[in-house]
């Protein structure tokens, strides 16, 4: 993102793609982390599994097909435009 731009909008969606969205306005410093909690729950995501566990969401970006950590910023991974996916973290057993 530009030292210049205060804000930026990217596309968001679930793995399924049934709850394709945009998020407007977002803030550099705001941690990708925080970003996530506040997407599931715009879009309203489930917080629990089938079994009653919490879900733990992560953030793929499909500009460089890698996950996001939470720690990073907004301002540090993502580009106006950008498109995450917003994936839970799936436990095998």
């Amino acid at each position: 993102m530009s030292a210049y731009a205060e804000t930026l909008d990217i596309h968001v969606r679930d793995v399924a793609n049934q709850r394709p969205s945009k998020a407007r306005g977002l803030r550099a410093e705001l941690s990708i982390g925080d970003l996530v909690q506040r997407l599931r729950a715009k879009m309203n995501l489930p917080e629990v599994d089938a079994t009653g566990q919490p879900h733990v969401y992560h953030a793929y970006l499909q500009r460089e097909a890698r996950h996001l950590h939470a720690t990073e910023t907004v301002g540090d991974v993502l580009q106006t435009d950008d498109e995450i996916i917003l994936q839970p973290d799936v436990q095998a057993g």
